[in-house]
């Protein structure tokens, strides 16, 4: 067997033991993560369709139990680290929209049980604009923004 064809079994194998950790760990729900892709919402043109496509248009309050950690200036909207914490027990979901891309849906995670946070990601940012988390915590809605301003846009710009 050549070199690299161990080396692509070797990436195979690791890569589902991580699945497979993540899924007994409980970090990941599986048939859902899996089985429930958000077409709609990642095809979505505005903030207010994703959240209509993924939420159905359930209120949302603005907490201070959420926050984003990201820099308020990013020399590259390619790879624009966040993280997104929040005070909340039960949390079900985390959804990241990137309010001024052409699609602002920049992620979306079903939880489970066992994850806690905070929850870090890496997005693509167009052009200087608002971030918005919005967390589902025991069938509930809240929301935090930050604005981060972007020297070089990562959307094609």
């Amino acid at each position: 067997m050549a070199v690299s064809g161990r080396r692509s079994i070797l990436k195979m194998m690791l890569a589902a033991g991580a699945t497979g950790l993540s899924l007994a760990a409980g970090l990941l729900a599986p048939m859902r993560a899996i089985a429930a892709w958000p077409k709609a919402a990642f095809d979505a043109k505005t903030p207010k369709e994703v959240i209509d496509a993924i939420f159905k248009g359930g209120p949302i309050e603005k907490s201070s139990a959420v926050s984003i950690v990201a820099p308020d200036l990013a020399e590259n909207g390619a790879i624009v680290p966040i993280t997104v914490t929040a005070e909340l027990s039960g949390i079900e979901s985390i959804t990241v929209l990137a309010e001024e891309n052409p699609r602002p849906l920049a992620s979306t995670y079903t939880l489970g049980k066992r994850a806690v946070l905070p929850f870090s990601m890496r997005i693509k940012l167009a052009k200087t604009q608002n971030v918005t988390a919005i967390v589902q915590a025991q069938g509930k809605l809240y929301t935090t923004t930050k604005r981060i301003i972007v020297s070089v846009g990562g959307c094609g710009g």
